[in-house]
């Protein structure tokens, strides 16, 4: 690599106000530029969120294990983040949906099987991986509307699916962990 090129490359987060955006557009990672409010910059956007909600989780006291796995999601969500960033380039690979299948398979088979649906809340990690769910499910779904008019790679498709389904999982991990056991809805509790 060249001293130019390293430079670049070194100093490519050193000016963080470009006034670049102002007009409302951003550029991409290929260089091109789209506007603010396009079905990719949402996708972007969405999957940032996420990523600073698990941001959010990982401050409480978990099990090595469980942030052990949202330390790798946190990393493998820059990844999508680049793969959303250069339009037609699949970043994201099967490898990465399947430790989260394996995972979520790991953390499930500890748990006693749901025989009731199960509130969001308990302690808080456990409400905290609640919402980062519903987060990554709102990621989940400007993706699919990105998708219908760009095509995305079935990994990072299958990947933004499976993470919340292991995030439902730590949910009733982290309860279980903290001493805590699901926290049942009570079906018509208040309608009478």
């Amino acid at each position: 690599m060249s001293d130019t090129e390293q430079e670049r490359k070194g100093n490519r987060l050193s000016k963080i106000v470009t006034r670049t955006g102002d007009a409302g557009t951003t550029g991409l990672g290929d260089g091109s530029r789209t506007t603010k409010d396009s079905l990719r910059i949402d996708a972007i956007g969405e999957v940032d969120e996420l990523n600073s909600s698990l941001g959010v989780l990982l401050c409480e006291d978990m099990p090595d294990a469980m942030r052990a796995a949202l330390l790798d999601v946190q990393n493998d969500l820059f990844d999508l983040g680049g793969e959303l960033c250069l339009p037609g380039m699949e970043v994201m690979k099967e490898a990465q949906v399947a430790r989260l299948e394996a995972q979520a398979d790991a953390f499930n088979a500890e748990l006693p099987m749901l025989k009731e649906f199960i509130l969001p809340g308990g302690t808080r990690p456990a409400a905290l991986a609640h919402l980062s769910r519903t987060v990554c499910r709102r990621a989940e779904r400007a993706m699919v509307r990105l998708h219908g008019a760009e095509a995305l790679s079935e990994p990072a498709r299958r990947y933004i699916n499976r993470l919340s389904d292991l995030l439902f999982i730590l949910g009733r991990a982290l309860n279980r962990a903290g001493g805590r056991g699901d926290v049942l809805w009570q079906k018509g509790k208040n309608s009478a």
